[in-house]
């Protein structure tokens, strides 16, 4: 469509006026009538040229994405990550081929940033039905690899940002591999974003070839130039686990996953839902535990409320809690603990189903 043409115009004006008469019933009415509302009030003023090519290159980096993720929403995705630069000959490599081989038996679906090294090793492994690729063009090093080249579910952005968001939103649990700077950057974020509540739970896993001191490294530095400085606590460190081993990798993986199946905040508590019910016992336990989570109140059995839209997971029995919002890395410990309580009949059958 041609926005600059009299037909252009007219045909956008009909698809508006349709629009709006459909919003009182439309599901999402009142998301969608608050999006064009900013784009008027934009439009009256505020924004130039530049502003106006952004805005839409990012909602068409979006568009793209949502629809070509959207058949997809109720199976768990892992994002893997790594350098651009490593050949299939190196370890690493391997290791990134085995790793989405075994997530993807385990019923997982892999997210790669489409292009190669570590991100070809990762669809590789999956196979081009289990994968993803989000790939956005450079001008060297990045083009989208064999394995998921030509697949519907490749999907090229403009933007890192927009990229970003998808890699995270979409992502049930994050692998990273050695790597330069964009590998680093996905490391310190996701921490970042876990760490300050900004992202739904997710487990973390620095993986390395056998043998390889990568993330260790890393861990040292991390350890003398911000733990012991009190600018991270002991805690967070909870919030990622390092291994050079695979098994360790799925398991901690899968096992993230055991019990515990998603988060959400609403009326100022903490609601996360089970995929099996915690006896009163338990219950009691986890209040002896992490009673220092919370900033009033006990950690208590509920049912979940009907807001996600979703009536699978509006069905989960819930534990509540008035988390104080800050101790994520604890939090993360309580989970991995609830995880290894004896399950009563397990609710949700398959473990990766959304």
């Amino acid at each position: 469509m041609t926005l600059s043409s009299d037909s252009g115009l007219e045909s956008l004006q009909q698809d508006l006026n349709e629009l709006l008469q459909q919003l009182p019933a439309h599901r999402h009415g009142a998301l969608i009538q608050q999006a064009l509302s900013t784009i008027v009030e934009l439009a009256e003023g505020g924004a130039d040229r530049l502003d106006w090519k952004i805005l839409s290159a990012s909602l068409l980096d979006m568009k793209r994405a949502f629809q070509a993720l959207y058949p997809y929403r109720h199976t768990r995705k892992i994002s893997i990550f790594g350098s651009a630069r490593l050949s299939p000959e190196t370890p690493e490599y391997q290791m990134a081929v085995a790793f989405a081989r075994c997530v993807t038996q385990q019923g997982f679906m892999v997210i790669t940033g489409g292009g190669p090294g570590i991100m070809q090793a990762g669809n590789e492994g999956a196979g081009a039905a289990n994968s993803f690729g989000l790939n956005i063009l450079l001008p060297f090093e990045q083009g989208s690899n064999p394995f998921i080249e030509g697949d519907p579910k490749l999907i090229n952005f403009k933007y890192f940002f927009t990229r970003k968001l998808f890699f995270l939103r979409e992502s049930d649990a994050l692998a990273l591999f050695p790597g330069g700077f964009g590998t680093q950057d996905e490391a310190f974020e996701c921490l970042t974003l876990v760490q300050t509540g900004k992202s739904h739970f997710v487990p973390l896993v620095l993986i390395d070839r056998p043998g390889g001191d990568y993330w260790h490294s890393w861990y040292d530095y991390v350890q003398k130039h911000l733990l012991q400085r009190g600018l991270v606590s002991a805690d967070d460190f909870s919030l990622f686990t390092i291994t050079d081993r695979l098994d360790v990798a799925c398991d901690e993986i899968s096992n993230f996953y055991r019990v515990y199946h998603s988060n959400r905040f609403t009326q100022g508590q903490l609601i996360l839902r089970l995929k099996t019910e915690l006896s009163d016992e338990n219950i009691d336990q986890l209040n002896q535990e992490f009673s220092d989570l919370l900033v009033k109140g006990k950690i208590e059995k509920s049912v979940s409320l009907p807001e996600s839209g979703d009536p699978a997971s509006d069905s989960l029995p819930c534990l509540k809690m008035y988390f104080n919002q800050r101790d994520y890395g604890r939090l993360y410990q309580m989970i991995r603990h609830l995880n290894q309580l004896a399950p009563a009949s397990p609710i949700v059958d398959h473990p990766e189903q959304k």
